[in-house]
């Protein structure tokens, strides 16, 4: 088995995704290289180095108006489009109390998808 590999991350981008993160202790951070939270098989936010960059899953009519307030776009993420998921300014990743009520609505939104069918390990 190798090391396990380090963030490619800014580690203060890093140290403010985990303070968003504990603010609700309910949800877990996982992910070594690549910090990520979700919900029975479903991914709901996101921390992409090297620039460090947070995505969030949020429902349709939440989604577009977080677009529009925050002037941001849908996250792309290796040359492809996630069509839920918004990219959050780094001015609100700095601002916990405000982020912090758009994660809660991210969980919410995850815990009415149906369960991903798990695979089992052989």
């Amino acid at each position: 088995m190798g090391t396990p590999k380090k963030p490619d991350i800014p580690a203060d981008k890093l140290a403010l995704y985990d303070k968003l993160i504990a603010t609700h202790p309910e949800i877990e951070r996982k992910g070594a290289a690549n910090p990520y939270t979700s919900l029975n098989g479903h991914m709901f936010s996101l921390l992409l180095g090297p620039k460090g960059v947070m995505a969030l899953r949020l429902p349709e009519n939440e989604r577009d108006k977080f677009l529009k307030k925050y002037d941001t776009t849908l996250y792309e993420a290796y040359g492809a489009v996630m069509r839920e998921y918004v990219t959050v300014p780094d001015s609100l990743l700095k601002n916990t109390n405000g982020l912090e009520k758009y994660l809660a609505m991210s969980y919410a939104y995850v815990k009415t998808l149906k369960p991903k069918a798990t695979r089992k390990k052989r």
